[in-house]
């Protein structure tokens, strides 16, 4: 089985006259993993991101998502503003695996003028989420499942406020998905799905899954009694 790689990722947002938006970046076509994609802001938690060797992983995450916002985009975040919402976990299938904390955080004011570097991060934009999630169903882009997902969730607020008090009042999910295979695509699926531990999308119940067919992509999540 492959290593996984500890990782963070900063989801920036930020209110506007049109609504929520949040910064997405495309990666290089010339890199190894998710080439070509549109990302939030983040990477593997270096050494250096740990103030000591028993330290809180999440600690280190936090400075990790900090570092490489700052690295990618040249926006400064605090770290202790940003709130933990999610882990994302890479599919045993891939060859290159992380265990990604992910973060929200606010950006405010003077603090919008993203710079990327023009190597690993070659453009950027802030957009709602639903302006993202339409350009991904028209094949006008690409991006990783877990970027789909947050999107999804997001595209339900109207402002930051409503963002972070939906993340704030529910359990940090865990998403460790299972790869099945349809006739015309792929169903993710993730813990709560009825079909989950047997890894059978068939079995009837509550759905938590990630619909990948070639048509389009579509996130299911229903409650335990519907």
């Amino acid at each position: 089985m492959s290593k996984i790689f500890p990782a963070a990722t900063a989801v920036l947002v930020r209110d506007s006259s049109d609504g929520l938006e949040v910064l997405l970046l495309r990666k290089s076509k010339k890199l190894s993993f998710a080439e070509g994609s549109w990302v939030f802001p983040g990477g593997r938690i270096d050494k250096a991101d740990y103030l000591h060797d028993l330290e809180d992983i999440e600690a280190a995450a936090r400075r990790g998502a900090v570092r490489e916002t700052m690295e990618e985009s040249q926006l400064s975040v605090d770290a202790q503003a940003l709130l933990y919402f999610s882990h994302w976990t890479t599919p045993p299938e891939h060859t290159k695996r992380f265990a990604t904390w992910f973060f929200i955080g606010e950006v405010e004011g003077d603090s919008h003028a993203v710079e990327v570097d023009g190597g690993e991060i070659v453009e950027h934009r802030w957009c709602q989420p639903a302006a993202a999630l339409a350009d991904q169903q028209a094949k006008k882009i690409t991006m990783m499942p877990p970027t789909f997902v947050t999107l999804t969730e997001l595209e339900r607020c109207n402002t930051v406020a409503e963002a972070l008090s939906m993340y704030r009042n529910r359990p940090v999910p865990e998403f460790m998905p299972k790869v099945t295979m349809t006739d015309n695509g792929i169903a993710m699926l993730y813990p709560g799905d009825a079909g989950y531990d047997q890894a059978d999308q068939d079995i009837p119940g509550p759905r938590h899954r990630m619909w990948m067919l070639d048509e389009a992509w579509r996130y299911e999540k229903t409650h335990s009694d519907e």
